[in-house]
């Protein structure tokens, strides 16, 4: 917004300045829902019995177990650079790692299973993106 515009409006640079004061909390409850989401996930792929988990889609064990421990270390990469601010360009660098694992959840929901469930993981993917790009200037710091 150029500084002409915000003094000719001035309601339209208090909006704009409400937006940017309350995104930086909109972005950690993202995080922080997306980091219990991934952790409980992840853990979950080691309590489940191996059976129940390959009922709906024939992949090995060993792979499961692979993205389980990717979800848990993404889900703490969302928080704890953040929280400690030590390498906090992590933080962006997880949330890619884990929308690359819910591009290929979408897929193959929506072929195992159709379209309608495969639509969890897809919002989730697009609240990942949404953190990569409200995290992005960490990468740089």
């Amino acid at each position: 917004m150029s500084a002409a515009f915000a003094l000719m409006h001035p309601a339209a640079s208090r909006r704009q300045s409400r937006r940017e004061k309350f995104a930086p909390y909109t972005l950690w409850a993202i995080q922080g829902l997306l980091a219990a989401l991934f952790v409980f996930a992840g853990a979950m792929k080691f309590v489940i019995s191996p059976e129940d988990m390959t009922k709906d889609i024939d992949w090995p064990i060993s792979f499961l177990y692979f993205i389980g421990v990717a979800e848990v270390l993404g889900g703490f990469g969302l928080i704890l650079p953040g929280i400690t601010r030590i390498q906090r360009r992590l933080t962006p660098i997880a949330a890619a790692g884990l929308a690359i694992i819910m591009f290929g959840a979408v897929i193959s929901t929506a072929a195992a299973m159709g379209i309608v469930p495969a639509l969890y993981p897809l919002v989730v993917g697009l609240l990942l993106v949404a953190v990569i790009k409200g995290r992005w200037s960490w990468l740089k710091g």
